[in-house]
């Protein structure tokens, strides 16, 4: 089954509770949220004290993506605000199984997010300890960005690897996922879709989740 993740990078944030709870309603299985740290990614975003202002909202799955240097840092944190899984990138640190088994010990699942030009050699050794791979179709840093075609290859090879290992890890897509690229990505194998601007710039993110489901579940009717 394909879940929706919507993320709160594109969300109103005078109004964020609201807009979480018009998804949760829609439908959506997940609740992506970006951590930038200004280093890693050129942009900054917020903290554990806003995961923790939202949790007691809603019953959405928490998916905290950090962009950050050093995740091993904020695992405690996030877990104490709330988080239910936590994706770091592959890029950010020297001791990848380490931040991996701090997640776990906190109680999380894990998962490791892989920039566009990142190719999936780098997860070889580890792939069976995570819970998902994310694939950002998209650089890191900023919503409302172009979807990157070259990224679905990877994702394909990706999701036969997968098949063939009898893996229950699932591939999350983040970055340009719209009504049009949504079937490409589950054509592709994803399994996860986090969508930003496709969800919260709309003049209903309701309906919003609502008709991105539609599409990614066309996919399977074709």
């Amino acid at each position: 089954m394909i879940q929706i993740a919507p993320s709160i990078l594109s969300a109103d944030f005078s109004r964020l509770g609201e807009q979480v709870r018009m998804v949760e309603d829609a439908g959506a299985e997940v609740l992506h949220i970006d951590i930038m740290d200004g280093h890693f990614v050129p942009n900054l975003t917020f903290g554990p004290a806003l995961v923790k202002s939202i949790r007691a909202h809603s019953r959405l799955r928490f998916d905290v993506h950090l962009m950050v240097e050093e995740p091993e840092r904020y695992i405690t944190d996030f877990a104490a605000a709330g988080a239910d899984h936590i994706t770091f990138h592959l890029e950010t640190s020297l001791h990848v199984h380490r931040v991996i088994q701090q997640i776990k010990e906190q109680g999380m699942t894990a998962g490791i997010a892989l920039n566009p030009a990142t190719p999936l050699d780098g997860i070889k050794y580890i792939l069976e300890d995570l819970d998902m791979v994310l694939l950002m179709t998209v650089n890191p840093g900023f919503g409302g960005q172009k979807f990157i075609p070259n990224v679905i290859p990877k994702i394909q090879v990706l999701h036969r690897h997968l098949e063939q290992l009898e893996s229950a890890c699932q591939i999350e897509v983040d970055g340009g996922i719209n009504l049009e690229t949504a079937p490409v990505a589950v054509k592709a194998g994803a399994h996860i879709l986090v969508a930003g601007a496709a969800v919260f710039a709309q003049s209903d993110p309701k309906q919003a989740v609502v008709k991105l489901r539609q599409a990614a579940d066309s996919v399977n009717k074709e």
